[in-house]
Order: C-alpha cells, then structure tokens, then sequence
C-alpha cells in the first residue's frame, strides 16, 4: 500500500485532482489542504467491500476513475493525493480483535499545529479516516493492534 501511495502520487491524474481540489484555498494553509482532500476521499469516494474471499488493492489513479473502493483502497488514495501536494503520509494497518487479523486502513499525515493553550507550534500527526463520517483527527477506537506503513 505504501508504494502504491508513493507510485500513485506522481502521477498526473492523482496530482491534477489535488491541485484542483485546493487551488481555491489561502496558501501555505497546510490544514485547510488536508481537510479538504480528507472530505473529498471520504465523502465522494463511495466505500464498498472487496470481492467476498478476496482482498484487492487498487491503484490511486483507479480509485479516481471508478469513485469507489474499501479501505485500503480509500486511505492509499488520500495518501497519494497528499503526497503529490508535498504531505508526508502513513497508513495504518489495524486490527480490532485479539486473533491478530488486520481488518482496517486508514491514513495519517503529519503538520504544524498551534497548541490553543500555550501558542506553542508543534508537528503532529493526524488521523485521516475515510469509511466513517468524521471530521480530521478522530482514529479509530478499541484498536488492538497496528502496523505502520511510511509512505512518504
């Protein structure tokens, strides 16, 4: 998934896509960028399950052209997109049970942010989930183990 993340974001369908999505924004507005490529993937990207028995993974530029894909296939999207704009990505691979299956992507990209009590500027990474409406920042719960994938 991270190589198809990394290989997808130089293409130039996937980069034309980010571009267009974020060309109406202030500049350097690093979180702005990262909300609105987040929302578009999870609110325009129909999520929909692999072949039953099957795991699939598709190409970023694939997931554009079709506008659907599960979660694996949603998060390498996004993390292409980012990375083709200059934000450095990872996936996470999760699982929820205790047998040690991995069942869930999602993505994380990293940024300056302004701490609200001190001023104070730091990086952080943010949770990007694309298959459930949430807003940037909320990762999934009751997650019992995970694997990172760099893709920057």
């Amino acid at each position: 998934m991270a190589r198809q993340a990394r290989e997808g974001s130089k293409r130039l369908a996937v980069r034309l896509v980010a571009l267009q999505l974020v060309e109406q924004l202030a500049q350097r507005d690093w979180l702005a960028e990262i909300r609105e490529l987040h929302e578009f993937v999870r609110d325009r990207i129909r999520y929909v399950k692999d072949i039953r028995g099957v795991e699939t993974l598709q190409e970023p530029e694939r997931t554009l052209q079709i506008k659907q894909g599960d979660c694996d296939d949603k998060a390498t999207l996004l993390a292409a997109l980012l990375t083709s704009i200059g934000h450095p990505t990872r996936l996470h691979a999760v699982g929820f049970g205790p047998r040690g299956a991995f069942s869930h992507v999602y993505a994380e990209t990293r940024t300056w942010v302004t701490d609200r009590l001190n001023g104070e500027r730091r990086q952080k990474w943010i949770a990007l989930e694309t298959t459930e409406p949430w807003a940037m920042g909320r990762a999934p719960n009751a997650v019992s183990h995970l694997i990172i994938h760099v893709t920057r």
